[in-house]
């Protein structure tokens, strides 16, 4: 599905995509922080709540600070926010300690794969335990915590070569992993197993953000130019951006409406406006008012 096409004099359809834009947990974080912040001068954040610069700033003038994970040893008698990506453990038993009060905004997908994690650890504490996911991602660091740190993260194949294919394996991935990539992962681990060790793997995968990667090559596949919105930092920004590049040659990553160039805009009737699961709605929205304005300019 596709947002109502927008059009203006010149005849030029700017069409913003449905399907980008914040994901349910990121939705529900921000949610709990706005309520927060109602009644509340500060709040603190225990890492950037989306990885959104527009967005984070907007949530700080509203009195939302972010922290880390040193500072939150030093503050005490504080309400917390712990964001979509998830915790481990440790988290939660400091702030016990420092008597801070703690707004879980953890999504709920990643909390069952928590205790999915920690249940296998814990079954079997002789097996390898392996995620498939970004080393030193926030997610991914929640999950190595259900595991004391013993789990093993793997990026890709590469690093599937340092496992050990005589003992038995319990593959996770993070939520946010692609599908393809994790079946890869999947097949290349059952080449390599020695009997009698086994490989036992879960599909952990989030289809909601899954599913993008099918519906912005769809969307993207449709305009004369496609505007990607998202952050450097976003690493579901980095797949999503790629995935439209496969599919269209004239896409640009912009960060905000500032960054739409007249340049962009020359000899095109249709233009898509997507984004990552950590773009708002309101940004995309920014852009398309900012492509009109550079329109007229063009056609003065």
């Amino acid at each position: 599905m596709m947002k109502k096409d927008l059009q203006n004099k010149n005849n030029v359809v700017v069409t913003i995509d449905e399907n980008s834009g914040f994901c349910f947990g990121v939705v529900n974080a921000i949610s709990k922080a706005e309520e927060s912040l109602h009644s509340e001068d500060n709040l603190y954040c225990l890492g950037d709540i989306v990885h959104n610069s527009q967005e984070q700033e907007r949530l700080s003038q509203l009195g939302l600070r972010v922290i880390t994970h040193k500072d939150l040893t030093t503050i005490h008698n504080a309400k917390i926010l712990l964001r979509a990506h998830g915790e481990p453990p440790e988290t939660y038993r400091i702030a016990q300690e420092n008597a801070n009060f703690i707004i879980d905004a953890s999504c709920p997908v990643v909390l069952r794969l928590q205790k999915k994690i920690k249940q296998a650890f814990e079954s079997n504490p002789d097996a390898q335990i392996v995620i498939y996911g970004k080393i030193g991602h926030a997610e991914v660091n929640g999950l190595v915590g259900q595991t004391r740190g013993k789990a093993v993260v793997v990026e890709n194949e590469q690093d599937a070569e340092k496992l050990d294919f005589t003992k038995d394996i319990v593959l996770f991935s993070q939520t946010t992993k692609s599908l393809e990539g994790f079946n890869k992962l999947i097949q290349f681990i059952k080449e390599r197993m020695q009997k009698p060790a086994s490989l036992v793997y879960y599909d952990t995968i989030c289809r909601q953000v899954a599913n993008r990667v099918v519906r912005i090559r769809r969307f993207a596949s449709n305009f004369d130019l496609v505007l990607f919105v998202g952050d450097k930092k976003s690493s579901n920004g980095k797949v999503l951006f790629e995935e439209c590049c496969k599919v269209n040659n004239n896409v640009h990553f912009i960060s905000s409406a500032q960054d739409v160039d007249k340049s962009f805009l020359k000899n095109v009737k249709t233009i898509g406006i997507c984004g990552a699961t950590s773009t708002p709605k309101w940004l995309m929205e920014d852009v398309a008012k900012e492509i009109y304005l550079k329109m007229e300019d063009l056609n003065k």
